[in-house]
């Protein structure tokens, strides 16, 4: 089964620890969190690739906690919900506000890695759908015929063979950005994302917030170097 990493959220210590050692068997790096505020927590922390989700909580129950992730749109990963006492509107709910699945307690092993197997796959399908639309968009390329454009253009194509940091300088329009754009799309990152941040223009009051996202009421907004994650960055106007 492939890796991957996934947050377990359950109340019961017996669950949660046994959860987690099904999944790290199967080679998963598992996080645990033992309330909705450590859940809350612990996807702050570090974005999981699923998650694992007890309806009934003592401090915020797992509907809430859906509520709460699906705000502004879709889920940012995959949510299983785990329950012993579900109700059909408590799985039709669930399922409204994006849920993948529903796992009843006591919760089969069978069950449980044919679930994660499914929501992860879902996941990565459509993750590469993404890519797929984005290689169906023309690729920007520097323009020109001449001797000097062939070669930046047979260089910007080297230079996305490797995996490092790059440096574009030049005049203001003279086509930066279309530069860094037709590295990416050469390199063995191009079904990706491809981020911008234009730094130049950030106020210094939010830049944190731009790249390192922010919270409010519990809302996470990713910033621009999560976005980006697996991708490339462009850092765009370093100078001004």
């Amino acid at each position: 089964m492939s890796s991957g990493h996934i947050l377990v959220v359950d109340d019961e210590p017996d669950i949660r620890n046994l959860v987690k050692e099904i999944l790290e068997d199967e080679g998963f790096e598992v996080s645990i969190a033992e309330s909705g505020e450590a859940a809350r927590h612990a996807r702050r922390k570090r974005r999981p690739d699923l998650i694992l989700l007890d309806i009934w909580m003592d401090d915020v129950d797992g509907i809430t906690l859906l509520r709460e992730w699906s705000e502004g749109g879709d889920l940012p990963c995959p949510v299983v919900i785990m329950s012993g006492h579900g109700t059909v509107e408590t799985a039709v709910e669930a399922t409204r506000l994006g849920a993948y699945d529903f796992i009843e307690k006591p919760i089969s092993l069978a069950k449980l890695l044919l679930v994660v197997s499914r929501a992860l796959e879902s996941q990565k399908l459509q993750q590469e759908n993404q890519g797929l639309k984005r290689q169906a968009l023309p690729v920007a390329e520097p323009a020109g015929k001449s001797e000097a454009m062939q070669a930046l253009r047979e260089q910007a194509q080297r230079i996305a063979q490797h995996n490092t940091w790059v440096l574009v300088s030049g005049e203001p329009g003279s086509g930066k950005e279309v530069v860094a754009r037709y590295i990416h799309a050469h390199s063995s990152l191009r079904d990706q994302p491809f981020v911008e941040v234009a730094v130049g223009s950030m106020s210094a009051e939010h830049s944190a917030a731009e790249l390192f996202g922010s919270e409010e009421d519990n809302n996470i907004v990713y910033g621009r170097l999560e976005q980006a994650n697996g991708g490339t960055l462009l850092l765009g106007n370093i100078s001004d």
